[in-house]
């Protein structure tokens, strides 16, 4: 089987120069295949739609699929889930468009190690990436996401109780959950786990999490748990509560400077730790699981 794995993605209304940064990113990284839909939500100017499609066809990326609408909880895996079925047989690289991955070795190596050991999916952890500040900064290109967001830390499962949890790379026909976060029946090599550099805590990410909530709420867009709209009430009421910040200096989130390239000092410990701790809600725990 080869070790060069098709990168599945489901791409929203991204920043052009964000989606070229991800883009070089994994193109370091060694891929060669992308396979990608891009979905815009109902209230995203045709502008804009229109920008985002030809930057993504100038960077080499033609779309194998666009659509427009509702962005319903089921709308990300149902196109992933088609996308995987377009790549066919081999390994499928899972990313977000505001996920920059980061492995312990060679990606190839990755590969080659988890066949021979018959894994059929490796695992990640993700690491909230935020600016030095805790603003929610608008993303200049020529800083870079390095230099504009220097600080990793869990904001996600800490402040948010979300799950940080990430299936990477997942072999052709393994069922991966929704989000990315599970493989059901199948459990990553925690000792070998990715670093998934989040870059969601960017301008206009407060905007988003309010229409979501409230589209979620309403109706207008299908949910199957309430757990998105707890979330986005989580980071909210925090950022209410922060003069509009991230409070970086909370010692539960862990935030210290970070960098693309190279893992968090002492990373495996610290992943496995957190992956084999962390559990849902308690209100939720029968929906999540």
């Amino acid at each position: 089987m080869s070790v060069n794995p098709a990168l599945i993605a489901v791409i929203g209304p991204v920043e052009p120069a964000l989606l070229a940064a991800w883009t070089a990113h994994y193109r370091h990284l060694g891929i060669e295949r992308f396979h990608l839909a891009f979905h815009f939500p109902e209230h995203v100017p045709d502008a804009r739609r229109h920008q985002l499609i030809a930057a993504g066809r100038e960077l080499g990326l033609p779309p194998a699929a666009v659509s427009t609408g509702p962005w319903h909880e089921h709308t990300n895996t149902d196109l992933r889930d088609a996308l995987r079925e377009q790549a066919g047989h081999g390994w499928h690289l899972l990313a977000d468009a505001d996920e920059f991955q980061t492995y312990p070795a060679p990606l190839a190596d990755m590969i080659h190690a988890a066949d021979d050991a018959g894994q059929p999916v490796l695992g990640g952890l993700m690491l909230d990436r935020v600016a030095a500040d805790g603003r929610l900064a608008h993303w200049r290109p020529e800083q870079g996401v390095d230099g504009a967001f220097p600080l990793g830390g869990h904001l996600t499962h800490r402040l948010l109780q979300g799950d940080p949890r990430k299936i990477v790379l997942a072999r052709s026909g393994i069922t991966v959950a929704s989000g990315n976060h599970r493989a059901p029946g199948h459990q990553p090599d925690l000792t070998a786990l990715a670093c998934v550099h989040h870059f969601k805590w960017r301008s206009g990410v407060l905007e988003d999490l309010r229409r979501r909530a409230d589209r979620f709420g309403c109706g207008a867009w299908q949910e199957h748990t309430p757990a998105v709209r707890e979330e986005a009430a989580r980071l909210l009421e925090h950022t209410a509560r922060h003069d509009g910040l991230i409070d970086i200096a909370d010692p539960r989130l862990a935030f210290r400077r970070v960098t693309l390239d190279q893992m968090p000092a002492g990373w495996q410990h610290e992943a496995r730790t957190i992956t084999t701790a962390w559990h849902p809600p308690q209100a939720r725990t029968n929906a999540r699981r």
